[in-house]
């Protein structure tokens, strides 16, 4: 029996084993589980909170059902993103009224081994910090990523989002999905900037640029560390820092919708 082909037109496809089942029109937003002290007085990196707020936003006012995912199905808010000049006006509200929706999926959030990435349209890792400590071993999130994009769908990440991508592999090429694409995330020069380029490297761990190149990308960054800016190669959509949080959310929905609009044309269907 000849196998179908789902086709993109946001980029070729590794893997030409893709049917004409449309994506599911529903999200998967993946948060750090880690925390350590990072500023000052021993406060503690975490989840940035409007990294996340922000595609929730865009996700849910496009039409997406929306879900929450960590390593271990906890996680802790980073301190300085809680702060009145990081978190305003209706982001604050949402992130302290604990009824509304968003605070109520984030403090039930699932855990990565007990979720069916066949769910989702899209895989969007947010960020923090702290995303640099769990991300890069997080093998049941980077599973859901891949399986994700084998699938045929959206994988995206924002800022240090992107600490991921060395794990999430391709399982046509058995390579990372973002070898020669070319990817964004938060600057070296800004970690500089911030104090903290020590503190990652006491961590053990690598900053995204550096992340980018070990998973076989090419990293472009943006024209200064707080600029927004975002890429699309393909099926991989990511985003350079918190005043992209919002816009890579959004490119990854057009990716998506790319991807539809493709096969509807292939298929002769109407959405």
């Amino acid at each position: 029996m000849p196998i179908p082909v789902r086709f993109s037109s946001v980029g070729p496809s590794e893997d030409p084993r893709y049917d004409h089942v449309a994506l599911p029109k529903r999200a998967l937003i993946a948060f750090t589980s880690a925390h350590a002290p990072l500023y000052e007085d021993n406060k503690e990196t975490g989840m940035f909170v409007a990294e996340a707020l922000h595609p929730y936003n865009v996700f849910t006012a496009e039409g997406f059902d929306v879900d929450f995912v960590s390593e271990t199905g906890t996680y802790g808010p980073d301190w300085l993103s809680q702060q009145d000049e990081w978190l305003k006006g209706e982001d604050k509200a949402a992130w302290e009224g604990k009824t509304g929706d968003f605070r109520k999926k984030l403090d039930g959030m699932a855990k990565a081994g007990d979720v069916d990435p066949d769910k989702y349209g899209i895989f969007f890792a947010s960020a923090g910090h702290a995303s640099l400590i769990d991300y890069p071993t997080a093998r049941q999130l980077q599973r859901l990523a891949s399986k994700v994009y084998s699938d045929g769908g959206i994988v995206s990440a924002v800022c240090h989002g992107g600490a991921i991508f060395p794990g999430v592999v391709n399982p046509v090429t058995n390579h990372s999905i973002v070898v020669g694409k070319r990817i964004t995330g938060f600057t070296t020069k800004g970690e500089e900037e911030q104090g903290v380029l020590q503190t990652i490297r006491r961590w053990d761990r690598m900053t995204v640029e550096e992340a980018a190149a070990k998973a076989g990308g090419e990293y472009v960054g943006p024209p200064g560390p707080w600029d927004s800016f975002t890429r699309t190669d393909g099926r991989v959509v990511t985003g350079a820092n918190l005043a992209s949080a919002r816009d890579t959310a959004v490119a990854a929905v057009k990716a998506f919708d790319e991807l539809e609009n493709n096969r509807d044309e292939k298929t002769g269907s109407e959405r």
